[in-house]
Order: C-alpha cells, then structure tokens, then sequence
C-alpha cells in the first residue's frame, strides 16, 4: 500500500498508507490528519482539501488543467500557488508511494 506523507504547516509530519484508488483527501480523513478540512467530502465544490505538492512529484500528480473545476475552486484557496492541488483530485496509485504533500496555514 502506498504511504503518503502529509505534513502540516507547522511540520509535524504524518507517514500513513492509503489504498490505491481513494484520494489524498479521503486518506488523510481516513486518518484523522489535521489540517484537511473537506467540508464538501471530495465533490470538489470548495477548497478546504488544499494542499501542496513537492516539486518533485508534479509530473506524476499533474497539474490542474487549465479551466478545470479544480483550477477554479484554487482561485478560491488561500496563498495557492503553482504546485498547489486539491487532495480530492489526486488519487493514489502505486506510483504515488513516498508522495509528501504539504498543508498549508489555513483552509479557506
């Protein structure tokens, strides 16, 4: 199972295996990780699952396409920046083991 590390924006890290097939999201409600609010339970209508990619995964999480509903639900997050995702959009595979995504100060 791959594990992923969500680290929260006072870096406190949490290394925890999430099943192929759920979302960044739904791993890190799954296992009570602070920081994820998912307040829309991962339909992608809000922002409160913002996180941020390390640089080095971009190319195998992907971007928000441009014009995409993500893309404009991230105009909507706090301090987004351009390796920013919504954790419901990315979901878990086996090339994901080792991922660490980064949350930032609030969700808003």
């Amino acid at each position: 199972m791959p594990q992923i590390t969500y680290v929260e924006f006072g870096g406190r890290e949490h290394r925890v295996e999430v099943p192929v097939g759920l979302s960044i999201m739904r791993g890190a409600v799954n296992n009570n990780i602070p920081g994820i609010d998912a307040d829309c339970g991962g339909e992608c209508a809000c922002a409160t699952c913002h996180v941020y990619v390390e640089e080095g995964w971009l190319a195998t999480t992907g971007t928000p396409a441009e014009g995409s509903q993500e893309a404009s639900m991230l105009s909507f997050a706090a301090l987004a920046q351009p390796n920013s995702r919504l954790s419901c959009q990315i979901t878990v595979s086996e090339a994901l083991d080792g991922l660490i995504v980064r949350l930032p100060e609030g969700q808003h």
